[in-house]
Order: structure tokens, then C-alpha cells, then sequence
């Protein structure tokens, strides 16, 4: 895969829509082998690589990072999460696992409370979803929670006056991702990851056909 080709749209679409419930990639990998790019098209190719394969771990890097910028803000520790989780809800994969689990822990104590949970029904044409399927959680369309979670955010970031805190939390956590990802080399490992995720998606789309 030449991911010189791939443009950042094309990078945050598969973010995305690509399961995040993997596992974080071992220390020991995630900290062996750096090597300064030989060229611009090289650093391009594997920084884009190495923040796809490597999300997981620069997700946790990030959330360690405000973590430890808001140990004697407790609010902001909250506005975090809350951030983080408005932010996970943008994801297809954990927005559906995301209502999967509560609804089915919502039908534990009330079924008939479980069944309004349910996302509507998408109308089906000779085989095809006559429109393109909407994410829904718990039975509200998923910018609902996004705009309920980001607004709470909001408000415990202003109560907290932790704003200035998580700018230079984020600056530090994004410029260590960057810094990681432009100087780690893809391994083989890596690369056949990103072939074997990138026919499944393939796979995926051809069998919708």
C-alpha cells in the first residue's frame, strides 16, 4: 500500500470507521527502531502509517498525558472523559458497540425501555439500503450525544478554569505522537497489518455490492 497516495480525509475516514477495541501494540515495539525519513515523501508516507497502525497506543498517550496535567483538578479530569467520549462517539465501530452494551444492559430491568432503544429501520431497495445508514445510539442519532457530551465538556472546562491545562496537554501529547510517528520505522508487521485491515474493508465494501 502506497501510503504516499493517501490523503488526510482518507486517513481520518478510516480512523473512523476501523474498530478501536484492539489492543495497544507492546512496548517493545512501539519503542524499538527510529530512523530520521530520507525525504518528505517518506516522512509523509510513514507518519500516515504509523498513526494508523499505532492509534491505540498514541490514544493512550494522549489520555496519560491530561491525565497527569489535571491530578489537582478533578473537574477537568471529567471534562476530559467526557471530551474523549464525544470525541469516540465520531467512531462507527464504538458508537455501535457503544449502544450495543447499554441497551442490552438497559433489557436486564426493562425490556420494553430496551425496545425504544432500538435504531429505526432502514428502508431496503432490491437488496441496497435506499439511503446511506445513519449511526444511532440507544435509538437518538449519534450528533445528539455528541452535542450533550461536548456541551457538558464545555461547562466543566469553564467551571474548572482547566482550559489553558489541556491546550498545553494536548500540544505536549499531539507533539509526542508526531515526533513518534515521523521517526518510528514501519516494521514488516505493520505493514502486513495495514494490507490485511485494508482487504477487509475491501471485502466489506464488495460484499454490500
Amino acid at each position: 500500500m502506497d501510503w504516499g497516495n493517501v490523503t488526510a480525509e482518507d486517513l481520518i475516514d478510516a480512523l473512523r470507521e476501523v474498530d478501536w477495541s484492539s489492543p495497544p501494540r507492546p512496548l517493545s515495539e512501539f519503542f524499538s527502531r527510529f530512523a530520521v525519513p530520507r525525504s518528505y515523501s517518506k516522512w509523509n508516507s510513514r507518519l500516515k502509517c504509523n498513526l494508523y497502525y499505532y492509534r491505540t497506543n498514541y490514544f493512550l498517550l494522549i489520555i496519560s498525558v491530561l491525565i497527569l496535567g489535571f491530578l489537582r483538578r478533578p473537574l477537568a479530569i471529567v471534562a476530559a472523559f467526557l471530551t474523549a467520549l464525544s470525541l469516540a462517539f465520531l467512531n462507527d465501530s464504538f458508537a455501535g458497540t457503544f449502544s450495543e452494551k447499554v441497551t442490552r444492559t438497559v433489557r436486564q430491568f426493562s425490556p420494553h425501555l430496551a425496545a425504544k432503544m432500538r435504531p429505526p429501520l432502514t428502508p431496503v431497495i432490491r437488496g441496497r439500503p435506499s439511503v446511506k445508514r445513519a449511526i444511532y445510539i440507544c435509538g437518538r442519532p449519534r450528533w445528539v450525544f455528541v452535542s450533550v457530551f461536548s456541551s457538558a465538556s464545555f461547562f466543566l472546562w469553564f467551571v474548572s478554569a482547566g482550559l489553558l491545562t489541556v491546550l498545553w496537554a494536548l500540544a505536549i501529547g499531539l507533539l509526542a505522537t508526531i515526533l513518534h510517528a515521523s521517526f518510528r520505522t514501519p516494521n514488516l508487521k505493520a505493514r502486513l497489518n495495514t494490507f490485511r485491515e485494508e482487504f477487509r474493508a475491501v471485502w466489506r465494501n464488495y460484499s454490500e455490492l
